[in-house]
């Protein structure tokens, strides 16, 4: 359970997180709130970020504590909000290597700005955003002044400075003043961030993942090695994406992502079976990751096979198999087909991926070679990216990679 979930008991706020989605689920975003009367706005922006999934905790300034009470921070993102550093080291926990995906500064003031192109860290806020700065946690800095203060040179030069380095949201020039973007704008540019697209926004994506059990007997099963991992990670960063996702999912050791449909199934005629009712519905796009068993035992023993028996014959029927039906129940689908071999060559792995993408008519085809290299580290793993203009190697990299490349390939498709 993560600590997100496990905290929705103790602070009824946290009952509005995913609400409106999944795309920020498990990140974790710190927003500093500098002393502007649009500080205000911090809060309806704590509560967006929230509804798509984000796990945020507030820092506010001395200036940001005579408008706003830090209870109304507390109140809005059920984490305890940082006005003050003490020997916790609140700075290094919340903006160290790694501890954050991302720092917003909500309103930013000139004030603010100057610090963190200075490297002054003399409040909450400013120390935290050195700390960020220096992690290369990434930083957006959402800019309200007054007009004149914005024309100034000296902050232009602190603009000038940081303008690669970090992220700038444009204020919008109203009455004299360079006001701060709306919260519902900031929200965009975030989900942009991590992966949102309008390509995949809602469409509707079918994936199987995992591997299947095929029972001898009550208690023995002929099985493969598939964790489901790489399937389970291309879900996640589909719905990250905007897509609407179902995934149908054999016993793999990976937990499915949070904002998916699961569908769980064990054999290969569950899955067999629940794939072709969901191919009923109009999808968009089909992605066939599972590692679905090619044989059966003809009959299963409805008791425990015994042990007392020198050698053990078992007969094996082939299994259906399931992406040859996709085409025929989705004519305008993309289609995606994974071909696993192990221990041949490069040129072996493309002849089979193409013949399979050839016999079931798919649009995209990933071939890996799952033999001695990749079963030292199943973590990594090297996959082509076959389709019937060009080949694409992800060389050997993590799977959170591949899945990013494998969405891509979908995008320029989809386009």
């Amino acid at each position: 359970m993560s600590k997100l979930v496990a905290r929705k008991r103790d602070h009824p706020s946290l009952d509005i997180v995913s609400s409106k989605g999944v795309e920020l689920t498990g990140k974790k975003i710190v927003l500093c709130v500098a002393g502007s009367v649009a500080a205000y706005k911090a809060i309806e922006l704590a509560r967006l970020l929230m509804r798509h999934g984000a796990d945020v905790t507030c820092v506010a300034s001395n200036a940001v504590t005579k408008l706003i009470q830090p209870d109304y921070f507390k109140w809005a993102t059920g984490n305890k909000v940082i006005t003050k550093l003490t020997g916790e080291l609140e700075h290094i926990k919340l903006t160290d290597y790694k501890q954050s995906d991302l720092v917003i500064v909500y309103p930013a003031t000139a004030n603010t700005l100057g610090k963190l192109a200075n490297g002054i860290d003399d409040t909450p806020v400013s120390t935290v955003l050195t700390v960020g700065f220096g992690s290369k946690i990434p930083i957006l800095m959402c800019l309200a002044m007054h007009e004149s203060m914005y024309e100034n040179l000296a902050v232009k030069k602190n603009i000038e400075f940081l303008k690669n380095k970090i992220q700038f949201i444009s204020p919008k020039m109203v009455e004299g003043k360079a006001k701060a973007p709306e919260p519902e704008d900031v929200l965009d540019i975030v989900l942009k961030k991590f992966g949102f697209t309008s390509i995949l926004k809602n469409k509707k994506v079918l994936i199987t993942a995992g591997p299947t059990l095929e029972y001898i007997d009550p208690v023995r099963v002929i099985t493969n090695l598939s964790s489901g991992k790489t399937g389970v990670l291309l879900a996640s960063e589909l719905i990250s994406a905007g897509a609407k996702v179902t995934i149908i999912y054999g016993p793999g050791n990976e937990k499915p992502p949070n904002g998916a449909k699961t569908i769980n199934v064990t054999t290969s005629r569950e899955m067999f079976d629940a794939v072709r009712n969901e191919l009923k519905k109009n999808l968009d796009v089909v992605i066939m990751a599972a590692a679905v068993s090619d044989y059966t035992p003809e009959s299963t023993s409805k008791s425990k096979i015994k042990s007392n028996k020198n050698s053990l014959t078992i007969r094996l029927k082939k299994t259906p198999k399931i992406i040859e039906q996709v085409r025929k129940l989705q004519k305008d689908a993309l289609i995606v087909g994974f071909k696993a071999e192990s221990n041949i060559s490069k040129n072996a792995l493309i002849k089979s991926a193409q013949r399979k993408m050839k016999d079931v008519d798919a649009d995209i085809m990933i071939a890996n070679d799952i033999g001695n290299r990749y079963q030292k580290n199943p973590n990594y793993n090297q996959i082509l990216i076959i389709d019937n203009k060009k080949i694409k190697s992800s060389g050997w990299n993590k799977k959170e990679k591949i899945v990013k490349l494998i969405r891509k390939e979908i995008e320029q498709k989809l386009k």
